[in-house]
């Protein structure tokens, strides 16, 4: 269940009706809230990356409830117990689940994302129709980091951390404006806005269909970043590298 914090931000409760592990809880407040309103026990805390809005309130919460806090071994998370990487689990006793670690740098250095079969918690790699900016990865990194993820099955629920799904689906627009399957995903975005109601999780396949930055080797997706950049394109890298830009100054 997503809880609201600052101006766009989700935090991510999975909970079984008793206890609950919350994801990228940047703010103590809301979660504090959200536990007491729905008499919930807090029992595990899973960050994917270090930014302040995604582990902003860990201290806090740590403070309250004495969990294991899991999140990327090279990343400086407050009250980390748990450092993970590639090929590590975070188990959590309590909900009787256990999430596989991806390592996915490219935002930041050492980004995670927690997946199990039908579930991905990607922090701020993949958007709903769009992806994360490049603050301390490269390119390159970001793009096989996409890819790694692209590669999940079509009925993966894509958990972000951020409510910015219309704004990355008019950029996309203006990648691939003749994208049905956009179009259509623009509209249905637009009605559930209106009446209020996140439009995340998302669909993998769904995200494959009509996500830019998850379509870089199609030849409408590669002949507008060739038109932008003034110069033609063939290798998916460097057509992810033109729009990731493109979307920076959109």
């Amino acid at each position: 269940m997503p809880v609201a914090a600052f101006q766009d931000n989700y935090i991510w409760v999975v909970h079984d009706g008793r206890s609950a592990a919350v994801v990228d809880p940047g703010d103590a407040a809301p979660v504090e809230t959200f536990l007491a309103r729905h008499g919930l026990a807090l029992c595990a805390i899973l960050a994917t990356h270090h930014h302040p809005d995604h582990v902003g309130g860990i201290a806090r919460l740590v403070e309250q409830h004495r969990v294991p806090v899991f999140g990327p071994r090279a990343e400086p998370i407050p009250a980390l117990t748990q450092a993970v990487g590639e090929g590590d689990t975070a188990a959590i006793a309590a909900l009787g689940i256990e999430f596989s670690v991806l390592e996915i740098p490219g935002h930041t250095r050492a980004h995670i994302a927690y997946y199990r079969p039908g579930t991905l918690f990607c922090g701020d790699t993949l958007f709903a129709g769009g992806c994360g900016r490049i603050f301390e990865g490269t390119p390159e990194q970001m793009f096989a980091s996409l890819q790694k993820l692209a590669a999940l099955p079509d009925d993966t629920q894509v958990y972000c951390a951020h409510e910015y799904t219309l704004a990355n689906l008019r950029f996309a627009r203006a990648v691939e404006p003749e994208n049905a399957a956009l179009q259509a995903r623009e509209a249905r975005e637009r009605a559930r806005r209106a009446e209020a109601q996140p439009t995340v999780p998302s669909a993998l396949g769904a995200e494959r269909a009509t996500n830019p930055f998850l379509r870089c080797g199609e030849p409408a997706v590669m002949a507008a970043a060739s038109a932008r950049l003034g110069a033609p394109l063939s290798d998916p890298v460097r057509v992810f590298a033109a729009i990731r830009e493109w979307k920076n100054r959109f």
